[in-house]
């Protein structure tokens, strides 16, 4: 017997969480396949930047998330470790909301299953195919489902990216850093005191408190290991602490270790027919700017409303495959800026003199805001073609005369913001909501946003308007 869904998502991460509760909320039938029996206690990412802080704002999940993170200023240290003043973002939300990834993937988790999603642990997906009219999955139990799509979000080291055939071209790692989370007996100046030294030169190595005694301690590896599944021994731990600072701080008592390199890896292809790959499937990346889960969540927030348009038969045409072509430079160009900063953050001293000269350069605030841009992604503008100058951009939640913009797109339909009160929508009411309202901050007489936020039409005519509707909600229903 075979299972049948809309879409399956392969991988329980943030990345397949968010794209599950995108799916559900227009609803299609989505089951998520993890292949881990139990949720992860390694802390991969530590905090949401703020155009995702801005996408859980548009979907009413941000009141879960804020009471159980901590607001830090956008600026310090945040590109490559260059510490300069925070530059002033065109957001609602100029912060980064720290708060481990464990959190944040139970919060989407719960958001998921309440919208109705299937999650499925202990999963391990072993073959797929498809054919015209949907893929069929197999599971190590011998499980069969059959949806009309599958999403691979299932990591680095994708089985649906291999078993679609799709290359992942790219550089391997060069150096490699330990990651874990441990108690230790030092006294915490000497711990500051010892940081701040090291941290001059190798802004690879860091010691942070995390509360009830643990500490997160990160640290260069000696070599790259061949085979990065393997944990580190504590004692290997141990011995790059001493050699790299000096002391091992009496570090004791590991809840758990971790590696990780600095490869830059892309999918050549983010679909192959019926079949999609987001997140770190179809791109790996340093953690240098801490911008891994964010690219993934917001390549879901991307792709969840194509996929139900098209479950529900209004796509146009070009739909599915604009995923493709607006998300894979927007992983590339992080791809770019991530192995810069890996080039500034090296002890040599030609990066070094070229550290120092961006540093200098970023006391131009417009620099220092361009550089901001790209790690928090507000500075993301998909090519829409010519037009107004928000055509294309992300638009930051405004204060309207009756409430906030973002208030108004928690049902992840389009949105015709409407200054003038002269446009209509109505052919498009079942999947584009016409407000009439005014805001002192919005710089053009009208507006059409995506489900994604973006700005896909601008302007007064009528019949531009129903071009751009045209174009990305389908036609007129009869």
């Amino acid at each position: 017997m075979t299972d049948v869904h809309d879409v399956i998502v392969v991988g329980g991460g943030p990345t397949g969480l968010m794209l599950a509760a995108e799916l559900r909320l227009q609803g299609v039938r989505v089951v998520v396949l993890e292949r881990d029996a139990e949720p992860t206690k390694v802390v991969r990412a530590l905090g949401l930047h703020a155009r995702s802080v801005e996408v859980m704002d548009q979907r009413g999940l941000l009141e879960r998330f804020l009471p159980l993170g901590k607001q830090y200023p956008v600026g310090g240290g945040f590109f490559a470790g260059i510490t300069k003043p925070a530059p002033r973002l065109d957001t609602a939300h100029p912060y980064v909301l720290g708060i481990p990834q464990p959190v944040v993937d139970r919060l989407l988790a719960e958001r998921a299953v309440e919208l109705g999603a299937d999650i499925r642990r202990g999963a391990l997906l072993v073959a797929l195919s498809q054919d015209e009219d949907g893929v069929t999955a197999e599971l190590a139990d011998g499980t069969r489902l059959r949806a009309r799509y599958l999403v691979g979000a299932d990591g680095g080291r994708s089985a649906v990216r291999k078993l679609i055939g799709v290359a992942f071209p790219g550089e391997p790692s060069r150096v490699e850093t330990l990651l874990g989370e441990m108690e230790l007996t030092a006294d915490p100046d000497e711990v500051a005191a010892v940081m701040a030294e090291v941290r001059r030169t190798q802004k690879r190595f860091g010691v942070g408190p995390l509360g009830e005694g643990l500490y997160r301690v990160i640290v260069p590896a000696e070599g790259v290991r061949e085979d990065r599944t393997v944990p580190p021994a504590f004692e290997e731990f141990k011995e790059r602490l001493r050699a790299v600072a000096g002391t091992d701080f009496g570090v004791h008592s590991p809840r758990w270790l971790s590696r990780f390199g600095d490869a830059t890896r892309q999918a050549e292809r983010y679909r192959v027919g019926r079949v999609f790959l987001a997140g770190d499937a179809a791109h790996i990346h340093p953690p240098t700017g801490g911008q891994g889960l964010n690219l993934g969540v917001q390549d879901a927030f991307n792709l969840g409303w194509k996929l139900a348009a098209a479950v529900d038969g209004w796509a146009p045409e070009h739909l599915l495959d604009s995923y493709e072509a607006e998300r894979h430079p927007v992983a590339a160009d992080v791809l770019d800026n991530t192995r810069a900063q890996m080039e500034l953050m090296r002890v040599e001293p030609g990066p070094q003199s070229v550290r120092r000269l961006l540093a200098e350069l970023m006391d131009i605030e417009e620099v220092n805001r361009r550089l901001i841009e790209k790690i928090t992604a507000l500075g993301v503008r998909y090519d829409f073609g010519e037009g107004h100058e928000l055509l294309g951009s992300r638009l930051r939640d405004l204060q309207l005369k009756h409430g906030r913009l973002y208030e108004l797109t928690r049902t992840g339909r389009g949105l015709l913001l409407d200054q003038t009160g002269t446009l209509t929508a109505a052919g498009w009411a079942d999947r584009v909501d016409h407000v009439v309202d005014v805001s002192e901050e919005l710089t053009a007489p009208a507006v059409l946003l995506r489900p994604d936020g973006h700005v896909a039409w601008a302007g007064t005519d009528q019949a531009d308007l129903r071009t751009a509707l045209i174009r990305w909600f389908g036609p007129e229903a009869a």
